[in-house]
C-alpha cells in the first residue's frame, strides 16, 4: 500500500467493528498489509505503518449512476476501490477483486465499484491514466470502462512505468475510436472528476492505495486497507452479508 503526505496523511486510519468477530477481521487485514513510504518520497521502508486516527467513512461519497459498477448494482453487498493505476499493490490486488466478482458478483452477492486515488507524487502518470478510464467510459460506457481497466493492469509495469503511447493503443485494443479517444484525453475533460474521487477517498480516511470500503446490506461500512489476499477479503465479504 503506498501513501502520500501531500494528499493523505501517513499511516492507516480504521473503524471500530462492533463483534468480535469483525475485530479479528479488521487484525488481519491490518497486519496483512505492506507499507510503503509517503508520498513525497515514494520509497519503501517494508515495516509496520504507525498508528492513525479513525477515518470517517460516513463521509463517502454515495453511489450513484454516475459511479462504474461491476456486478448488480442492487448486490446486498459493495466492495468501493480507491485506485491507483500505476500502483503495483492496486496491480497485484485486481486479479483478486477479479476473483471476488467470479464468486460474488455472479450471485448477484455482491458489486465492485472503482473509483480513483491516483497518488502523482509517486506516479505523475497515473491522474491521465485515470482519465483515459473515464474517456473510455464515456465513448463505450461501463463496459468499456472495466474493459480499459483490466487491460491497462495487465500491461503497465507499474511505478509510473507506463509508456503513456500505451493508452490510445489500449483504447484500440477495446474497440474505441482512437480518434475520439485521443481527443477526449488531450481535453482534460475528467481531470476534475478524478481529483473529485481523490478528495473523496482522503475525507474517508484513505492515505493509501489500494484503499477500499465494504458496505453491507445494513449500510455498515468496513475499512479494507491494502492488496489484502483473496481469503481476508472473503472472509469480510462474508462478514458483511451476515449484517441485517
Amino acid at each position: 500500500m503506498e501513501s502520500s503526505p501531500e494528499r493523505a496523511e501517513t499511516g492507516w486510519r480504521n473503524t471500530n467493528l462492533s463483534i468480535p468477530v469483525a475485530i479479528v477481521v479488521a487484525g488481519a487485514l491490518i497486519a496483512g498489509a505492506v507499507y510503503f513510504g509517503n508520498r513525497g518520497s515514494g520509497i519503501a521502508d517494508g515495516t509496520q505503518p504507525p498508528a492513525a486516527e479513525a477515518g470517517n467513512l460516513e463521509e463517502m461519497r454515495a453511489i450513484s449512476s454516475d459511479d462504474h459498477i461491476r456486478g448488480n448494482p442492487d448486490a446486498p453487498v459493495k466492495i468501493i476501490e480507491y485506485s491507483d493505476t500505476e500502483c503495483p499493490f492496486c496491480k497485484s490486488f485486481h486479479p483478486t477483486m477479479q476473483r471476488v466478482m467470479d464468486e460474488y458478483g455472479a450471485s448477484g452477492k455482491a458489486a465492485w465499484v472503482y473509483r480513483h486515488f491516483p497518488l502523482d507524487n509517486i506516479h505523475p502518470k497515473a491522474d491521465k491514466e485515470a482519465e483515459a478510464t473515464e474517456c473510455a467510459a464515456e465513448l463505450g460506457g461501463n463496459d468499456a470502462f472495466w474493459a480499459y481497466v483490466d487491460r491497462l493492469f495487465e500491461v503497465t509495469p507499474s511505478n509510473n512505468n507506463l509508456d503513456p503511447a500505451e493508452l490510445p493503443k489500449i483504447a484500440q485494443y477495446v474497440g474505441l475510436d482512437v480518434a475520439n479517444f485521443n481527443s477526449c484525453l488531450s481535453s482534460g475533460k475528467y481531470a476534475a472528476h478524478v481529483e473529485e474521487d481523490y478528495q473523496n477517498a482522503l475525507s474517508t480516511g484513505g492515505n493509501g492505495t489500494p484503499w477500499s470500503i465494504v458496505i453491507a446490506k445494513s449500510g455498515k461500512k468496513y475499512p479494507l486497507s491494502g492488496a489484502q489476499p483473496y481469503e481476508a477479503v472473503k472472509q469480510l465479504l462474508e462478514l458483511a452479508l451476515q449484517e441485517k
